[in-house]
Parts: C-alpha cells; structure tokens; sequence
C-alpha cells in the first residue's frame, strides 16, 4: 500500500496490534526522489507512524499520524520501522497514563 503524503512516497510496512490499537509504521527515503529519477537509498530512512482505534465492526473510530523527530535518518528501513512502533507504544502507554486521546481503549 502507498500513500502520498506532502509530496513524498510512504510505504505502509506492516500492521501491529499493541493494547488494542493498530500501528501502521510509514518509512520513506529521506531524500525524496525528484521527477523521473529512482530514489537515494544511500541517504537513508525517515518514518512517521500512524496509530488507530477501530470500532466493533470495523470502523475507523480514531487515527492519528506522529513523525519521529530524530535528527539524522535512520540507516536503513528496518531501524526506522522498528522505531516507529517503539515510538508509537510509548505514546500509547504515556497517554494511557495521562488519560489524554485514546482514553477509550482497553
């Protein structure tokens, strides 16, 4: 699945589910690749994650997509794809604690 997102490919690379919720990690080059010419690879990984709550039949009852904000991209789309759902449990726990969006899950 692709999804263009300001002007930059995203590839979804997996779904994991973690206390309810989906997590769909969003890696993408770190250089976009410009009209016509293949992607830089060699410049590494950036990843944003998208965090969802369904309903009981499926529906789509809450989304939310956070960037990872690291400085330097990431060496390969492996690092960036695992950080992405380490990134995405500690915002689900951290906002279970507060009791902030989300507050509905289990």
């Amino acid at each position: 699945m692709r999804l263009v997102v300001a002007e930059r490919q995203e590839f979804v690379m997996s779904m994991h589910a973690y206390r309810g919720f989906e997590i769909y990690p969003l890696i993408y080059p770190h250089v976009p690749a410009l009209n016509g010419c293949p992607h830089n690879y060699d410049a590494g990984f950036d990843a944003a994650v998208k965090i969802c709550l369904r309903g009981t039949t499926d529906t789509l009852t809450q989304s939310q997509t956070f960037r990872l904000g690291d400085a330097s991209p990431f060496n390969n789309a492996g690092d960036a794809r695992r950080a992405s759902v380490r990134y995405a449990e500690n915002i689900i726990d951290d906002n279970r604690r507060s009791q902030a969006f989300f507050s509905s899950a289990r």
